[in-house]
């Protein structure tokens, strides 16, 4: 098998957009601005863009797993965008949209390689699809602040400096919950 399609999952029917709402909440929550998470949580955003990929679900044309991540993080991408022109009621700003795609992008490639490392088979690349789902999945369980500070380190790629400062804490504080937030990942995945 050359792709990443498995035989259980069947790329022609709707349904399997969600297999994806815990990855695409992650990835709305890593790239939403504060400003407005308050005022739209990441599942009401979520909501919307499964929402749009099945009813649009006539256009995707990908035959894989990583090609339907690309279109829903596409979908994803371009809902913040407008999002964050309705909520600041400003024009459409085409480099402001490539930067939250190629954001978006960014996040997605990071959790991969959190999980592929340096994967090269076919059939090493098929559990990636599969496996960043549970991943998603299980950074959403974890407690606020841990989850917070993996999501901030490892999916936007900010030093341990940076996410204390962001998250008004200790160095050592943000070490703490980086420990234990991946401490409880490895549990998870070894289960």
């Amino acid at each position: 098998m050359n792709d990443e399609t498995e035989p259980d999952i069947d790329l022609t029917d709707p349904s399997v957009i969600a297999r994806y709402e815990p990855y695409l909440r992650m990835l709305a929550r890593t790239q939403s601005r504060r400003a407005y998470q308050a005022k739209v949580g990441a599942s009401d955003m979520v909501q919307q863009v499964m929402l749009q990929a099945v009813q649009g679900f006539d256009g995707f044309r990908g035959k894989t797993e990583a090609e339907l991540r690309g279109w829903l993080r596409q979908i994803l991408a371009n809902h913040l965008c407008h999002l964050d022109r309705d909520m600041h009621r400003d024009k459409r700003d085409v480099s402001r949209e490539q930067s939250m795609q190629q954001a978006v992008n960014q996040s997605s490639m990071r959790l991969e390689q959190l999980l592929a490392g340096d994967m090269a088979t076919p059939s090493q690349h098929m559990a990636v699809g599969e496996s960043v789902i549970r991943l998603a999945t299980a950074i959403e369980k974890l407690p606020d602040d841990q989850r917070d500070a993996v999501r901030l380190h490892y999916l936007d790629g900010l030093k341990l400096a940076e996410v204390a400062q962001r998250m008004g804490k200790s160095n050592g504080s943000i070490a703490g919950l980086l420990h234990r937030g991946m401490k409880q990942l490895r549990r998870e995945f070894d289960a």
